[in-house]
């Protein structure tokens, strides 16, 4: 028996799926007294420094958790719950962490750095665990802006240490107390091996030696992720389906385009290595109940047997449903996130709130993208940005961030900028992919998954000039996406740009270009990659 502390916040269902997946039985606490009386307790951290804390708070759990690893009883802590062991964080200043190891969590200063550090990384061991009796150099899923070092009188803690600009703390253990920066949940059969070596454990006695392992150290490095993206819609049936848009026209001879049911696609792109799965819900469903949404269910039963990262985006708003029910948007941030997903992408109605931040500079709080950050943290929100080109003669013929292209315009134009859209493409804004995604940023985005309506189904390749216009204006993590029509292009878009991921859908869905193929050629031109 498993014991979960699930305090409310985030994906834990991921947590769950995982430990069910491992043939172990999860009993949730729900009580102060089920953290003392549990056999094995596994805390997850999800969300930001600061709500993790009060949640505990709020629920009593604080105490027993300080009391139960003091008495050294089996603890495994993920993401924010090894922060959690900390004094506290620059994340949230004067909330107080749980005070077992000493110092503060403070956030990555490189400023060469894309931060949040989001994708695989690897592991340098510290020393000997039953954990990584096999360890061979896997890679596992970082997701966090915040990193932790030790203080001298905490050195016996040091389980692993990882490179990120710098060489943080990735795990700490100590007696029957074990914790990791990095997710085993979402870090496909790597993760699951680990977690099982745990949970046979059942935590104890995992410390083989505090001696330093003797094999060298080397630096570690992240790899760049290949997404596979799934464009999930209703056809004139009702069914849901993945499709695939040209220049984001999803119908063919009049009919939706159907490449296969989202469930089953989800798990073979996972099996096929994809290191993360998008889905871009195109139809909204903004009528239905929101325990009714479809996307909820495709989550939960997707998390269930993929363990990779999940984001959802579309419909990521507040709303009013057909009962007359009002939901905000984190409300409806909330639940996707409790049904399975990692990240919530948000569309058209980034492009709103980041007009609004561009007329006064100031944040309200009252968008989507701070709601959801501040309760969740940054990492948790991706902006899609679906710009289009604009051609002009001149840069000054326009107040919008321009670029000297190589591809001139229909009139020879050798300027453009990137027009932000919304509804799909179809509806223009007054506003381009340099302001939204720097004003996303500003009011507390992650990452940004970076379209482009002109190269959308054409399979000639990514655009790099508007990737690295973007890229050269924020400090988070930007995917790129559309065009992808053959391994090449991945290769040529980690040459060309400083993007972290790259995305494609139609080429995976039709099994043009395989999962595998990309990973094979990235991996044979020296990008760094999780096998």
């Amino acid at each position: 028996m498993i014991t979960l502390l699930d305090y409310g916040a985030g994906n834990v269902r991921s947590v769950r799926n995982a430990i069910g997946k491992l043939g172990f039985t999860v009993h949730d606490v729900t009580s102060p007294e089920d953290v003392l009386r549990a056999e094995c307790l596994v805390f997850p951290g999800v969300g930001s420094y600061g709500s993790v804390m009060e949640r505990l708070q709020r629920d009593g759990f604080i105490e027993p958790l300080i009391e139960r690893i003091q008495s050294d009883k089996p603890v495994l802590g993920i993401c924010v719950a090894l922060q959690a062991l900390f004094e506290g964080s620059e994340e949230s200043p004067g909330v107080a962490g749980l005070g077992i190891l000493k110092g503060q969590v403070k956030r990555f200063s490189d400023p060469t750095l894309s931060v949040p550090q989001i994708g695989w990384n690897g592991l340098n061991l510290r020393k000997q665990s039953a954990l990584f009796s096999k360890y061979n150099g896997e890679k596992y899923y970082f997701v966090h802006s915040y990193r932790a070092t030790l203080s001298l009188e905490d050195q016996d803690w040091l389980l692993s240490s990882t490179n990120y600009g710098e060489e943080f703390v990735s795990g700490v253990q100590r007696g029957n107390v074990t914790a990791f920066q990095f997710h085993p949940e979402k870090s496909g059969e790597a993760g699951l091996t680990l977690l099982g070596n745990y949970l046979k454990s059942k935590g104890n006695s995992l410390t083989i030696s505090t001696d330093t392992v003797s094999r060298g150290f080397r630096e570690t490095k992240v790899a760049k992720r290949v997404i596979a993206c799934l464009d999930v819609r209703s056809n004139d049936t009702g069914d849901l389906v993945v499709t695939k848009g040209d220049q984001y026209d999803v119908r063919d001879n009049g009919e939706v385009r159907n490449l296969g049911k989202p469930v089953e696609l989800a798990r073979r792109y996972y099996e096929e290595g994809a290191d993360e799965i998008t889905f871009l819900n195109i139809t909204g469903f903004r009528d239905f109940p929101m325990e009714d949404q479809p996307m909820l269910e495709v989550l939960r039963k997707t998390s269930e047997n993929v363990f990779v990262p999940l984001t959802i985006g579309g419909g990521i708003r507040e709303f009013t449903d057909s009962n007359g029910k009002e939901y905000t948007s984190l409300d409806v941030a909330a639940e996707y996130f409790r049904s399975g997903a990692d990240k919530i992408s948000i569309g058209s109605d980034a492009c709103y709130a980041a007009e609004e931040y561009l007329k006064t500079g100031r944040k309200t709080g009252k968008s989507s993208i701070e709601q959801i950050s501040n309760v969740y943290g940054a990492q948790a929100v991706v902006i899609s940005v679906d710009p289009r080109r604009v051609y002009v003669k001149s840069p000054e013929d326009t107040e919008h961030n321009t670029i000297k292209t190589v591809f001139p315009g229909p009139g020879g134009e050798e300027y453009c900028w990137y027009q932000c859209t919304v509804r799909g493409g179809r509806e223009g804004r007054d506003l381009d992919a340099v302001q939204l995604a720097s004003s996303c940023e500003a009011l507390g985005a992650g990452e940004i998954l970076l379209n482009c309506i002109d190269k959308d189904g054409t399979s000639s390749g990514f655009d790099f000039e508007l990737v690295n216009h973007v890229k050269n204006a924020v400090s988070i993590p930007v995917i790129a996406s559309s065009g992808a029509g053959s391994t090449t292009h991945f290769v040529d878009v980690f040459r060309e740009t400083d993007a972290e991921a790259a995305l494609a859908a139609g080429i995976f869905h039709r099994r043009e270009v395989p999962i595998r193929a990309v990973k094979e050629a990235m991996e044979e031109n020296g990008i760094e990659i999780r096998k």
